[in-house]
């Protein structure tokens, strides 16, 4: 596998950092930076908010996708022995054997709460919302709409903003929906996405945030992290 690349096998792909994602048919596109899923996963998000310091971090994430992001945040917390709190939104859930395939070999594979919430995921499809708590960590998953769903007010101490690209999935990046998910932020919360686009970036300005430009992982120049003050 050539650095940057990454290789298919069937609906999976392994990426050079030797973790997983996968396609998604939908959108036309990768779950994960096919750069690095794991190292996109701690650098943009686990460490983008500061996850990695946080003495009770609480999480709210924007796609769920694969899980890769909360297993590299389950990692990271239970390496530390610290509680998590993990909130996350799907429209679309990926069937349970792709999240079991994506996850095998990777981190947080054997954590109880990760087997837990593979335990209680549906077979495919999901409406809904599924609840367990294992080893120090409460995983939720809401099968809704984000753009629609009731978002909790002032709770995140971070917020992983990871939809599929503003090209393929526009609404997600709007300056509507991003003043929405930014009143979900607790004083002193950081949103993190890999994303850089201009628009992106005015938009969590308009919506209060200060936006500061960080260095992007593997395969991307730059990403954004924005802070509620106050």
């Amino acid at each position: 596998m050539s650095e940057g690349s990454a290789e298919a096998q069937g609906d999976v792909l392994v990426t050079p950092d030797g973790s997983r994602t996968a396609l998604n048919a939908r959108f036309g596109e990768a779950y994960g930076s096919r750069h690095g899923a794991a190292s996109q996963a701690r650098h943009v998000f686990v460490e983008g908010t500061g996850t990695h310091e946080h003495p009770s971090p609480r999480v709210l994430e924007v796609g769920f996708g694969v899980g890769v992001n909360a297993r590299a945040t389950l990692a990271r917390c239970a390496a530390r022995g610290v509680p998590l709190a993990y909130h996350a939104f799907e429209f679309d859930p990926a069937p349970r054997a792709l999240l079991r395939d994506v996850a095998r070999g990777g981190e947080a594979e054997d954590h109880p709460a990760w087997r837990a919430l593979l335990d209680a995921w549906p077979e495919s499809g999901g409406s809904g919302e599924i609840e367990v708590t294992a080893g120090g960590a409460t995983l939720r998953v809401t099968f809704a709409d984000v753009l629609t769903a009731d978002l909790p007010g002032g709770w995140a101490t971070a917020l992983y903003l990871d939809g599929f690209s503003p090209g393929r999935n526009p609404d997600v990046w709007t300056p509507a929906f991003t003043a929405r998910l930014a009143h979900t932020l607790a004083p002193g919360g950081v949103l993190g996405t890999y994303s850089a686009a201009g628009h992106v970036r005015r938009s969590l300005e308009a919506a209060g945030l200060r936006v500061d430009r960080r260095p992007g992982a593997p395969g991307k120049r730059e990403c954004l992290r924005a802070v509620r003050e106050g």
